[in-house]
């Protein structure tokens, strides 16, 4: 995908409805252009098209959310995979940065288990050979395919790893690391009772943003690996709090 379709792509996600004379203007090109732009990135099934306006889709559509920031978050992705034994078992909530991660892990790791809530991330890894998934069963949210609820925080007691990596949608520093949706937070909760170290991987523009549902204090994660754009009060606050940060390049 160009350079000029992957920021229209970031453009539409931030602000989920743009008029397509305003994205004709900001990047200097005719309203036609635009349109084919947009034509690729509908049938990449990345954003909807309505008569004159490109609209983002559903925030938890994680094919979505992969094209947004996609080097950024690969690079985050590979740098975490670094932190994965071979022949070791980690668990992975559901999230662009930890699909990236399943993928990196998949394709660089001999051995390892991958346990997940997430059924969009044991599909993205079917493909590669060595690499063994075990996907918790649960009541299953369609729009995230991910499965929450009793039956995989029962499915968990049969697990205790050494890490589990969570993505996240906010984090500030009265009320630390915060989601959405309150049944993927209790799932996080619960996985996170099962492990050493929990590993947080998320772009720095996540800081300070807040979501409405918490899910864990500083002080329950290990380590965080975001990118050298995060602010400088919210690195102190964290280390502080004993947690290790880890940045890749921004740019």
């Amino acid at each position: 995908m160009g350079d000029r379709r992957s920021k229209i792509l970031e453009y539409v996600i931030d602000n989920e409805r743009v008029d397509v004379n305003e994205l004709a203007g900001m990047f200097a090109v005719s309203q036609v252009t635009v349109r084919k732009d947009l034509d690729h990135l509908e049938k990449k099934g990345l954003i909807q098209r309505q008569h004159g306006y490109a609209v983002s889709i559903a925030p938890d559509n994680l094919r979505s959310r992969l094209a947004f920031h996609y080097d950024l978050k690969r690079r985050i992705a590979a740098a975490a995979a670094d932190l994965v034994p071979n022949g070791s078992t980690v668990m992975i909530e559901s999230g662009s940065c930890c699909a990236l991660l399943a993928d990196e892990i998949a394709k660089t790791k001999r051995g390892v288990t991958i346990v997940t809530n997430s059924a969009f991330i044991a599909d993205y890894v079917r493909a590669v050979q060595g690499v063994s998934v075990v996907l918790l069963g649960g009541d299953y949210q369609p729009e995230s395919q991910v499965t929450v609820g009793p039956l995989v925080e029962q499915c968990l007691l049969n697990f205790h790893v050494e890490q589990l990596f969570i993505g996240i949608d906010g984090y500030t520093v009265e009320s630390g690391f915060t989601g959405r949706n309150h049944l993927r937070a209790a799932v996080v909760k619960a996985m996170a009772k099962q492990a050493d170290n929990v590993i947080v991987l998320t772009e720095s523009l996540k800081f300070p943003r807040h979501g409405a549902v918490p899910l864990l204090p500083a002080a329950a994660v290990s380590r965080v690996v975001t990118d050298t754009n995060l602010p400088k009060p919210v690195q102190e606050h964290l280390t502080a709090a004993g947690v290790t940060v880890a940045k890749v390049p921004a740019g």
